[in-house]
Order: structure tokens, then sequence, then C-alpha cells
């Protein structure tokens, strides 16, 4: 650094290391409104396998056990947040900032959905776009006394879980996927990422892993044998949950009626999530 330097990086020609430090960092902070204890990013390396519906669950059950929990849905282009939760209001906005939707147990969401004049109205951007969207749901959108947010991701390691991991301080991820062989591959991809971007991997949890007959009360896998233990030891990860393949609970999402699924399936997620936080209080 100069010895004459006035802190002004962008009137400077200088190359010092503060200069080349303040260049590399993308962080945001969220609005000066907003309380938000635990971000918690929820991936998946392709579509399909259930990624926001783990995302809901969790709020869900983090809610049951008194959190105030929050999911700012980033899946810009595919956002079904909204529509789980029986969401049919638009978000508001004051001279201050936007206000989040609330569910009928008091979740925030915040999702693009929730600015269209039409839910079915698709969402025709480039990736650069879609990406500053959702770092404007962090830093414009009011997150009052929120103790976890889960970030929605799209799928993929494409512009927006990019812009996520450089722009949100993310304190872990929680990876989802489901039985099939060809989600090994991916995944590994998603853990990859996560790990160049230095984002703590909470866990892995598989959807659709099993269905329970109501008849025999045994269990079939029906998209074959799992392979998320051999996901999980390669990569040194632990398996966190295993949802079923459940009527109830795609006609929950139908109707949006997430809220009040009958499940215990991700309590052990929530466990290892409450534990974090009273950590910290401690």
């Amino acid at each position: 650094m100069s010895e004459n330097c006035n802190q002004s990086c962008s009137s400077c020609t200088e190359d010092c290391a503060e200069r080349e430090e303040k260049k590399n960092d993308f962080s945001e902070k969220p609005h000066e409104m907003s309380s938000i204890k635990k971000v918690i990013g929820v991936v998946s390396g392709k579509g399909g396998v259930g990624k926001s519906l783990v995302t809901s669950m969790l709020a869900v059950t983090m809610k049951r056990m008194g959190y105030h929990t929050a999911i700012l849905d980033a899946d810009v282009t595919g956002p079904s947040i909204p529509k789980a939760f029986g969401i049919r209001e638009k978000a508001s906005g004051s001279k201050y900032g936007i206000i989040p939707v609330k569910t009928k147990t008091g979740i925030d969401i915040m999702s693009i959905n929730l600015l269209l004049a039409n839910d079915t109205d698709p969402v025709v951007w480039r990736g650069p776009i879609i990406a500053g969207t959702v770092k404007q749901f962090w830093t414009d959108v009011i997150w009052s006394d929120v103790d976890f947010m889960f970030i929605d991701m799209p799928p993929g390691t494409g512009d927006v879980p990019l812009t996520v991991f450089q722009s949100i301080a993310v304190d872990g991820i929680i990876v989802v996927t489901s039985p099939q062989e060809l989600v090994s591959m991916i995944v590994s991809k998603a853990v990859k990422m996560a790990e160049m971007m230095n984002i703590p991997i909470i866990g892995l949890v598989e959807n659709m892993s099993y269905f329970k007959c109501p008849d025999n009360r045994k269990e079939y896998q029906i998209f074959g044998d799992s392979h998320i233990d051999e996901i999980a030891d390669k990569h040194n990860l632990k398996v966190l949950a295993k949802l079923p393949i459940d009527p109830k609970i795609s006609a929950a999402c139908d109707k949006g009626m997430i809220e009040f699924i009958d499940g215990n399936w991700l309590d052990p997620v929530a466990k290892i999530l409450a534990e974090r936080i009273e950590a910290n209080h401690n």
C-alpha cells in the first residue's frame, strides 16, 4: 500500500495486495434492515430430483421446531416454491425495500413468481440478468429476524449458483440426489463446485429413495439400488436423510399444503442444523 493511499481503489493504478483483495471480493451485504443468522443452500447437479421439495420441507421442519425460517427462491426460471405453499399474493414494497410474503404458518418467501403479473409468465432472461435478480433478493428484500434462510438453487453449476456462492455468506449446503446411478456423476460435480468455492457441505439427502407399500409395509426401490452411500463415502460426506416416494407428499405440494404434511423424514437434518445455531449462542 502506498504511503499516500486514500482508500479509493477506483482511481488508483497501484497493484497492491489490498487492491487485489478488493478486486476478488464479490460478496454482498444483505439489506441493512435484515437479520439472518444462518444461510443454507439446497443444491442438485441436475433437475427433477426434488430439490425444491426438500427446501420447502426443511423450512417447514425447522419452523415446527420454533425457528423463524425463510426461503429465497433462486430457481428463477423454474420457481415452484410459491405453488408448494399455496401462495397467490404478490410481494409488496415500501420506501425501505421489498417485503417477502408470509406463508400460512409464518415462513418468509421471496420468489420471482411473487413479482410477475401471472404465475405462468415465462422468465426469458439471459444468465447475468437472472443472477442479478437473485442477488437483489438478498440485498433489496428485508428479511426480518430470520433464524434459517434456505436458498433453493437452480440445478447445475452455472451463473446463479456461482453468483450465490460468491455474493452471499452461505453457511453450508445440502445436496439433493435420487437413486439412479447417473446421478453419481452429477452429484460429484455439485460437490466439487462447493469445494472449489470453499462452501461447507452439510451432507446429502436422497429423494425418491423407496416406496413403502401400504398393503404389506414392505419397501421397494422403484428406481433401482441406491448409490448415495457410495457417493457419500467417496466424498467423505454424511447421508442426512432418505425421502420416500409418497403420493401424499406430491398431493400436498399440488394443493399448496406442504406446511401441513405429516412426516418426520427430515428430523435428523433439522437436529444437525439446530445444533449449529445453538452452538453459536453458547
